[in-house]
């Protein structure tokens, strides 16, 4: 079984996948990244590192594995050990060991792992459909050496007319506009004055017309409509796709037996069908989302049964 492929799609849902018997693949958000020396962009993305030290069985890669294909989760954790068995196999050959769409692992000097992740493929959903691009240089001009030029190379020329050759008419003309100025310095502050009054005024008007028609807009029903009462049907149905399973048994009443255990324990056990092998699965609890479900997995294999595991089934 290539396991490969379920690897990647659950890199998209989660941060964490273990690989029992061989270690995680743990994703870190990166943000959008600029290169300089390319101008090219990148969207966000997820980042993935390896950690050989992580090889505790979560549940959750065999667990998607056996739904995905509709089978069983101990056939699920064998053929994931078998095929650990060959990565371990590749790398102490000295091979390169390529996980597709994921990354390459090979063992350096000391025998340990070193992971190079696949840059590919970018895991953060929020970025789907963003890619790379280049930027093409913006290339800006200097205009302040032209405009220098231009006020040096501009030379501005000015007649003076002597007031002893002046034609006597420009003299008049002369007192005409300066007297124009000084009656228009003085007129345009009074017409502002006038249009602010006026302004006001009309302001006033507007607000009074307001506020009677708001005090006349008063409504009076004489038949008012019934109260309409509405139930509403609470749907207490609330689904619970995953499960810690207690055990699978050849037997029923081994089976009733652990339910009868199980229940004198305090745990919300259960049984459900058997399934196609004949086999009596037995169930701690069902949880409506897999947080839930692992914490609770967790308390019960540190108090009752290290070998409980989450199955994730709409049953």
């Amino acid at each position: 079984m290539k396991i490969e492929l379920y690897i990647a799609q659950l890199l998209y849902r989660y941060q964490c996948v273990t690989v029992p018997g061989f270690g995680a693949f743990l994703t870190e958000i990166q943000s959008a990244q600029l290169n300089q020396n390319s101008n090219s962009f990148s969207p966000p993305k997820k980042r993935i590192a390896f950690n050989a030290n992580l090889k505790n069985n979560d549940g959750l890669l065999a667990s998607h594995i056996a739904l995905a294909e509709k089978t069983s989760y101990d056939y699920v954790l064998s053929a994931i050990q078998r095929e650990v068995f060959n990565w371990k196999m590749t790398l102490e050959k000295n091979e390169i060991l390529a996980i597709k769409n994921v990354g390459s692992i090979r063992l350096n000097a000391d025998r340990n792992m070193i992971f190079t992740p696949y840059d590919q493929a970018n895991y953060l959903t929020s970025s789907f459909g963003l890619a790379p691009f280049i930027s093409p240089l913006v290339k800006r001009e200097n205009f302040e050496k032209e405009i220098q030029k231009t006020d040096n190379s501009t030379t501005i020329s000015l007649r003076t007319v002597d007031s002893k050759t002046a034609p006597s008419y420009l003299k008049y003309a002369a007192i005409f506009v300066l007297g124009l100025g000084i009656a228009a310095s003085v007129a345009y502050p009074m017409y502002q004055n006038q249009i602010a009054l006026e302004t006001i005024v009309v302001k006033t008007a507007v607000q009074k017309q307001v506020q009677n028609k708001i005090q006349e807009a008063t409504f009076f029903i004489e038949t008012p409509v019934p109260a309409v009462t509405l139930s509403v049907k609470s749907d207490k149905e609330v689904k619970m796709p995953y499960h810690i399973m207690a055990g699978v048994y050849r037997e029923e009443k081994n089976a009733d037996k652990t339910l009868r255990n199980l229940t004198r324990l305090g745990y919300n056990a259960k049984r459900i069908a058997a399934n196609k092998n004949g086999y009596y699965p037995v169930l701690y609890g069902s949880y409506a989302t897999f947080a839930e479900a692992e914490k609770a997995k967790k308390e019960i294999n540190e108090k009752h049964n290290p070998d409980a595991w989450i199955l994730i089934e709409s049953l």
